[in-house]
């Protein structure tokens, strides 16, 4: 097997080294190259042609995102980008992933990380799973909402036992991984203003990351959308994401329903796990539910996908191979025979609300 060849691109010569050395610890990968500024790493990419190329976001000369753009313009490669742990940090990794980034890992404590060892596995793993990505979809333009709504105008969010009245014993819910941000604001920005059932969203991401990936949805969509709270109650009109580091349970009480956040081991190598939402919300069967696994690899959502098959009505909905990122998740769900629509990412929206009416 032809092993993936890498080209590591950061400013520190410390971390380039480690970088490096946390690469070339796989069998399966071969740094050939590195490069200490964004201007070198279009050089090294023209030169070298690398299967993948991980960036670091903040350099000198042109800073990653710079040189980001113009690798995916005129020499499109996968891109795994290194970034910080801060809300700045944050915010630079999803323009990342808007200018055709296949995903990102954070530096544990900060640019120069003498821990970086702590996300070998994970750095690993992305290298592995960029090499599958078609970069056409990442490429393709997200289409926007059509007609722009300022956040204070969106309705007051009430409760699901006030609003009974409204058919809110429907619950929507998502599981997504790479490629996930672009694909969850094609769908959420085009849920419309009005649409009652709560929407709970599970997106494979480190900690400290899902709040400002919330944030960023919040101001393109007509309906609320947030980070998920420990045993916060559930309202309509609003969509919760899963912290980053715990997994998140949909459970009633009362009548009403909560979320649980818990520290319980990774499921499937995650925490937050689709998985784990799935099977709690399996649980409520007076609820109609419809569920959806978008753009992923791997096969987490599968089974808890089946679990609400089985025990709940509703319909569930895979995003399809034409328009995936990464066709893993979506397609374990297709394999288990319990997919009720296979549809592209830009009809996932519409096909939420036909079955939501």
């Amino acid at each position: 097997m032809k092993k993936i060849n890498v080209l590591v691109v950061d400013d520190s010569a410390f971390m380039r080294k480690m970088i490096s050395n946390i690469l070339d610890s796989d069998d399966d990968i071969n740094v050939i190259g590195t490069a200490k500024t964004g201007k070198e790493a279009i050089e090294k990419v023209i030169k070298l042609k690398p299967d993948v190329v991980t960036l670091d976001i903040e350099m000198p000369v042109l800073n990653g995102l710079e040189a980001l753009k113009v690798i995916m313009k005129e020499f499109p490669v996968p891109v795994i980008m290194l970034s910080s742990l801060t809300q700045e940090g944050a915010i630079s990794s999803f323009k990342a992933l808007d200018y055709g980034a296949v995903d990102f890992v954070p530096k544990p404590s900060g640019s120069i990380s003498l821990d970086i060892d702590l996300i070998s596995e994970q750095l690993i793993k992305k290298v592995k799973i960029a090499i599958t990505v078609n970069l056409k979809k990442l490429k393709a333009p997200v289409k926007t909402i059509k007609t722009p709504i300022l956040n204070e105008n969106k309705p007051e969010p009430i409760t699901l036992k006030d609003s009974a009245a409204k058919s809110t014993n429907q619950i929507v819910c998502i599981g997504t991984s790479t490629g996930g941000p672009r694909a969850l604001q094609e769908v959420l920005t085009n849920i419309p203003r009005g649409f009652i059932p709560p929407i709970f969203i599970v997106q494979h991401m480190p900690a400290g990351f899902t709040n400002s990936l919330a944030m960023r949805l919040d101001k393109l969509s007509t309906i609320h959308i947030k980070e998920a709270e420990n045993d916060e109650k559930v309202v309509t009109s609003t969509a919760y994401i899963a912290p980053g580091g715990y997994h998140m349970k949909v459970i009633k009480k009362n009548n009403e329903l909560f979320i649980e956040l818990t520290e319980e081991p990774a499921r499937n190598g995650h925490r937050p796990s689709v998985d784990v939402l799935f099977e709690s919300i399996s649980n409520l069967v007076n609820y109609e539910i419809t569920s959806a696994i978008l753009t992923g690899m791997g096969a987490d959502g599968a089974k808890g996908m089946k679990l609400i098959k089985q025990h709940c009505k509703g319909t569930t909905i895979a995003e399809s191979e034409e328009t995936s990122v990464v066709f893993g998740m979506p397609k374990a769900a297709v394999l288990l025979n319990i997919v009720d629509e296979i549809v592209p990412i830009q009809q996932v929206a519409d096909t939420i609300i036909k079955h939501s009416k």
